[in-house]
This record gives C-alpha cells, structure tokens and sequence, in this order.
C-alpha cells in the first residue's frame, strides 16, 4: 500500500469550505470544486511526488494484467471528491465509439487539445456514479414528456408557451423530447425563460412535485439569470440523494449536478458537451447527436452487501465502487485483479497487508496493488474503487 495525494481543481461552482474541511486544509478564500484520485493527465494523484500515470507506467504490474488487457497503459478510474455549492452545466457525456470518432474529427481539424472550444480532448467514455456524503440534489434524464406539459402548464405558462412544449404533447417519446430541447437551445431572447421565473414564487411553496419543479426554476435562475437553457434543465427528472445513496450516470444521459458534496467516480476521461447553464463553449448540434432522448424515471442506483461493504450496481467495465463502515471487527477491503484506491471520507482507519499496515485519517488516500490482501479496522467510512472488468 501507498499513500496517494490527489489534487484539487478550483472551479467557480464548488464550495468554499467542504473540500478542505475533509482534507484537513485550510479554506484559501477561493472555491475549491474537485478532488481528483487517479492518473488522468491532466491532474494526476502522486505517489511520493511522483505523479501516478508515471508510476503506473513503471509499475504495470501494480495495474493487474486483466486491466491492462482491457485498457492498456491507461489507469480506466477516476476518484473525486465533489463539491458544489451551485449547479454545474447541463452536459452530456459520449459513449465510446462516440468519443473516438469525435477525437479523430477534432485531431483531423488540427483543433488543440487545450483550445476552449474542443470537445473530446481523449477517446474513452465517460459513465460516472455520485455517491452523497451530504444531501445532494441533481437533474439527470429526461422525465415522461406529458408529465413536463403538466407541470409548465400546472405553473400558469400563458398560451403562447405552447409554441415551446407543443410538441411534447402531439409527438411521441423521443422524438419529441429531441425536438423541443433543440428548439430551446436555439432561442436568443429570454421571454419565454422569464414568463416562467416570474410565476415560480407563486408555486414554490406547494408541497406537491409542481413545487420542487417552480423551486427548481427559481435556483437555476438565481445563478443563470435569463439563460433559456433552463427551460431544457426542466424537461428532467430532478433527483435528491441522501448520504450513502447513488446516482449512476450512463454515457449520453443529460444531467446537471444541483449542489452538495459527494464521492464521483467516472471513466478516465474529460470529455463533456454542454448545452446550458454555462459561460463555457456550447456545441447544440454535437449536444444533439450524443444525448439520448429516452423518456427515464430517476433513482438511486441499487446496491448489494459484498463482504461487509457495499457495492453500487454499475454495470460498466471501467469502475466499481464500494462503501465500508469499520469497526474494531476486521473487513477484507473488496480483493479484485486489479488496482485499488481507497478513501477515507469520515473517521480514522487501519488497513494491514501482511505485516505491514498504514493509519489513515479523514480525507487520505492509499494505493493498493494489485494482488495485495488488505484488512480495514478503525471507526470510518471509506471508499473503495477499482476497474469493474
């Protein structure tokens, strides 16, 4: 086992003081969004100062030959701690056939890797899972297109809005769904966005699913005054995690993280396509031929006892993740063939390998080897990820 220090990626949406108050930092005044656990090359975690895409470069062995068959020389998990005091952009993420012919196009047009308005900076998917560690709220996939013309019109929206959700309600599924998020995106006046914000005080205090829909209205506005895009952010479904709950995201499912601080792993990529809620590039056409249109309810994603800990069900090959509450009686921190991480997020913790063993305080991080068996004790929470191959 290894200690492992990740890095923190400052961004305006994230909290002030959540992530230092895990790591044990003190707050610098400036928002700190992310925690970043992996060895993706843009922030990689360092093992001994020494970043962890090198190590891992080294150390193939450390990695486990089914994860190296299956991946390469590329680490396929990313771990984060995710803080977000106000919601993130309305994005999308591609699946990977997807992913691969966007970086081809985008190399082919000589588009820079770090230029703004590139889209797939690498060739992977990127299905991702948020676990709460506080209350945490977000949007994720579109809800049952006659369900949203009753809510915009339960509000009060005047006959005019028609020309807006119309076609919610005289297509079907998909295709409708598809229709109006376009049409939306490309509006450049703030009239119909308006008509909603104002009407949203009256219903925000309803206790019925009309409420959260105006209260949803209302904090995006807050924080994106005007933007049409949150006409689009209320076509979905609006989730609320308690800590310990899940939201697995798969690749082509639009979503938008509300606020709270979670545990977010995701395959080893950066590629996002936004389509509101943002100063950042927007691409509507790209947006249109990643996101899936499919009518969904949300849920927390289900979960199983796994030796003690509990595993999240993510059904994709890149990660898996599990959850452990210790105590003085020993757990085998969950054995695959490949390599871990793991993450304290509350308490204190004793993982032994052998005759070896490492103390871990809140907010620290270790590596384990592939091969190595590994027993936690302590009064903790910690957080387990490897590859789900």
């Amino acid at each position: 086992m290894l200690h492992l220090t990740g890095q923190i990626r400052d961004y305006a949406w994230g909290s002030l003081t959540a992530i230092p108050e895990l790591l044990g930092h003190r707050p610098t005044g400036e928002p700190q969004a992310e925690y970043w656990l992996g060895a993706h090359p843009l922030a990689p975690a360092t093992v001994d100062g020494a970043s962890l895409d090198q190590v891992l470069h080294d150390h193939p062995e450390w990695v486990g030959d089914r994860t190296y068959r299956a991946f390469g020389d590329r680490y396929p998990v990313l771990m984060k701690i995710l803080a977000a005091d106000h919601p993130l952009s309305l994005q999308a993420h591609p699946n990977r056939e997807q992913a691969e012919e966007g970086y081809a196009r985008e190399n082919q047009a000589k588009i820079p890797l770090d230029a703004p308005h590139r889209i797939y900076r690498d060739t992977w998917p990127k299905p991702e899972i948020l676990v709460a560690l506080t209350e945490f709220d977000g949007l994720c996939g579109f809800r049952d297109p006659l369900l949203t013309v009753d809510l915009f019109r339960r509000l009060g929206v005047s006959e005019s809005f028609d020309s807006v959700i119309g076609p919610l309600s005289k297509r079907k599924g998909p295709a409708a769904i598809a229709e109006v998020f376009l049409d939306i995106l490309s509006q450049d006046h703030p009239d119909h966005v308006n008509e909603v914000l104002r009407l949203a005080p009256a219903a925000a205090e309803d206790e019925s699913d009309l409420g959260l829909f105006a209260r949803t209205a209302l904090e995006l506005g807050r924080y994106f005054p005007q933007q049409p895009s949150i006409l689009a952010a209320l076509m979905l479904n609006r989730l609320h995690l308690s800590p310990g709950q899940g939201l697995f995201l798969p690749t082509r499912t639009l979503h938008s993280y509300l606020g709270g601080v979670g545990i977010e792993v995701m395959a080893c990529s950066d590629n996002v396509l936004r389509g509101g809620l943002t100063t950042k590039y927007i691409n509507v056409d790209e947006l249109i031929s990643v996101v899936d249109f499919t009518p969904c309810v949300a849920a927390p994603v289900e979960t199983v006892d796994d030796g003690g800990f509990t595993r999240y069900l993510t059904p994709t090959p890149e990660f898996a993740l599990w959850r452990g509450e210790l105590s003085s009686e020993p757990l085998a921190v969950p054995r695959t063939d490949s390599l871990r991480i793991a993450l304290v997020v509350d308490g204190e913790a004793h993982l032994r390998h052998g005759d070896s063993g490492v103390d871990l305080l809140t907010g620290e991080a270790v590596l384990i080897p592939f091969g190595e068996d590994v027993w936690a004790t302590g009064s903790a929470t910690i957080f387990v990820t490897a590859p789900g191959v």
